[in-house]
């Protein structure tokens, strides 16, 4: 009984980091699509991405900033190698995706169900959750 026990344990614990693994890309990969759809909106000014940022008070030459930043930032989370940037990637998206919700809660521009604010956080939520899974090869 007790060799099934060891055994039983010993192939979990072995599974541990190919779940971790892919938790960990599907987590990135639906920021990534998420963050590059929004950073190529921006960019474009495509539908209501000129009203997000002109609702708030901010002029509108933000949508190419924030666009461009979120490009970037993506790049370096998918990217291999770079440990450094990477870290400094997922510090701006969350910097970006946290001041994104603020920004709209302290204009009172909540939007419909508040999805001004929350999908921003989730965004920000998942950004959290991809660095915290992201293996160690891609850490400091």
């Amino acid at each position: 009984m007790s060799t099934i026990n060891v055994t039983e344990n010993a192939v979990r614990a072995g599974n541990r980091p190919r779940v971790k693994g892919i938790a960990y890309w599907i987590v990135t990969m639906v920021l990534a699509i998420s963050i590059t759809l929004s950073g190529i909106g921006q960019l474009m000014r495509y539908g209501g991405n000129v009203d997000l940022v002109t609702n708030i008070g901010f002029p509108l030459y933000v949508t190419s900033i924030l666009g461009t930043w979120k490009l970037l930032g993506v790049l370096a989370i998918v990217a291999p190698g770079l440990p450094r940037l990477k870290e400094w990637a997922y510090a701006g998206i969350f910097f970006l995706m946290t001041g994104a919700a603020f920004s709209h809660m302290l204009a009172d521009d909540y939007g419909g169900y508040g999805s001004h604010m929350i999908l921003p956080l989730f965004y920000a939520a998942l950004n959290v959750a991809s660095w915290a899974l992201r293996p160690k090869n891609r850490k400091l």
